[in-house]
């Protein structure tokens, strides 16, 4: 059953303005007011997993603040690890008029006392993990009194019970909230890629068949497809881009040997396959194709949404410029960013405020890119691990106060365009269902990603699968299905 949306506009109440929580953000503060009367039975750990744009930072700030006004909580500590990130942290605090200071080592740890009238405290993974013993001192001093640690996209914080060192950001984390009376994670992608747990999180042993595993188990889980369901973010609707791919070159005169891009299992074929998809080539090249389709239907939804955008993935630096170039030649404005670019940031600013109709990325827009204009996403990179493809697409789910307004809900959908390749489809039917994540033994570590797989779940419907064609997953992002499962 989905939430039902709150406002979240600014509302008068005594002498400060205040937020109204939606209905799992009340619930959150609930839930750490109870576990503060009775930490049994997840003692002081608490974890949080809401789909983009479910509102996950507002929810802690709410959180500490109502704890902060019945005296239970007098400060909390930020860790979070990229720049983007904090900058969120430091405008939502500032929305809540409440005092978040971002600590730099040459500060020195005078900064960090109390008495400088700050309420939060913000601190990079990186410099917790650098300046881990001086924190822990002046962080387990006393002088906080009762403290909430929280931890941002807590699954960067790994735990090897083996190497405890060796997983530096989680091993720094648990060492300097050790005193905090809550820690707090939170995350939209509850797994990671290499088995390991991470911090703030609860796990139970479960059987499964003749082998006992650990279970991650949130405290409060806000699927995506809830938030859709209460208009908080937007559906996706996906377009796969099919086609056949040549192997080889011919030889005396014999043809050469195609493949179905959506229909080939084998996986040395299949990511050959996605590989070749990619490659700007000619008119007919499934890339060239897929990127036409997603500007025309960028060109369609502005009518409606006059300031949309859109975000194209690409697998290089090279790459990327081929594709700017194509995009320009169309008549786009067009921002291009990558790591190696020091305007990068200034880039993504400018893209956010409307100053390009595309943005194109290598790897930097995935957390803390917050864009509430995109509305199509174009995904032609290699990359597909399902953290990463989740990551891209659902950076076109939110959606601002403004639009809100004139939008029914369901919101009106983003699209996303992908090669027709078999794991991103996969992907595209379960991205919003939450699933487990299953820490299994070293020894019997299966080589996916995530080892909880789906779990059985039923796919989106697909439609017009016909090779060569678009493959539709049908939209909006609810069938009836998915509706009634709980």
């Amino acid at each position: 059953m989905g939430f039902p949306s709150f406002d979240l506009g600014l509302t008068t109440g005594g002498a400060a303005p205040t937020l109204r929580p939606r209905q799992w953000q009340s619930r959150l503060i609930q839930l750490l007011r109870a576990r503060l009367l009775n930490p049994e039975p997840g003692g002081h750990d608490v974890l949080i997993h809401a789909g983009p744009g479910a509102g996950k930072t507002l929810g802690a700030l709410l959180s500490f603040q109502a704890m902060q006004r019945e005296g239970r909580i007098g400060h909390f500590v930020v860790f979070c690890h990229r720049s983007s990130i904090a900058r969120q942290w430091l405008a939502a605090a500032a929305r809540l008029n409440l005092q978040l200071v971002e600590w730099e080592p040459e500060q020195g740890l005078a900064a960090l006392h109390p008495s400088r009238g700050w309420d939060g405290l913000l601190l990079s993974y990186q410099s917790a993990g650098r300046h881990r013993r001086p924190l822990s001192a002046a962080l387990g001093a006393g002088s906080l009194g009762p403290w909430l640690a929280i931890a941002d996209e807590v699954h960067h914080l790994g735990l090897d019970p083996d190497e405890p060192e060796a997983a530096a950001w989680g091993f720094a984390f648990g060492q300097l909230t050790s005193g905090a009376r809550l820690r707090l994670g939170l995350t939209g992608t509850p797994f990671r890629a290499d088995n390991l747990a991470f911090c703030a999180a609860r796990r139970v042993r479960v059987r499964e068949g003749e082998e006992e595993i650990e279970r991650i188990v949130p405290d409060l889980s806000i699927a995506p497809r809830q938030l859709i369901q209460a208009g908080d973010v937007r559906p996706l609707e996906f377009r796969f881009q099919d086609g056949w791919v040549d192997h080889g070159r011919p030889q005396d005169g014999a043809p050469t040997e195609t493949s179905p891009l959506s229909g080939e299992e084998r996986e040395s074929w299949r990511a050959r396959n996605l590989r070749r998809a990619i490659r700007l080539g000619d008119s007919s090249c499934i890339a060239l194709r897929l990127l036409l389709n997603a500007r025309k239907r960028l060109e369609l939804v502005r009518p409606s949404h006059p300031e949309a955008g859109g975000l194209v993935i690409a697998r290089d630096i090279a790459h990327a410029r081929r594709i700017t170039g194509l995009l320009e030649e169309q008549g786009d404005r067009v921002h291009l960013v990558h790591s190696q670019d020091p305007a990068a940031a200034t880039r993504l600013a400018g893209f956010q405020a409307g100053e390009a109709d595309w943005l194109v990325s290598i790897d930097m827009c995935a957390e803390g890119f917050d864009a509430p204009r995109l509305r199509v996403v174009a995904y032609l990179t290699t990359v597909v691990t399902r953290s990463r493809f989740v990551q891209a697409i659902t950076r076109a789910v939110r959606i601002d106060g403004g639009r809100s307004s004139l939008e029914a809900i369901p919101r009106d959908p983003s699209y996303v365009f992908a090669p027709a390749d078999p794991l991103l489809i996969r992907y595209a039917r379960s991205w919003s269902i939450s699933e487990p994540y299953l820490i299994r033994p070293k020894l019997a570590t299966p080589g996916s990603e995530n080892a909880g797989g789906n779990g059985g779940q039923q796919p989106l419907e697909t439609v017009g699968e016909r090779v060569g064609q678009v493959i539709q997953l049908g939209g909006p992002e609810l069938p009836d299905f998915l509706g009634q499962r709980a």
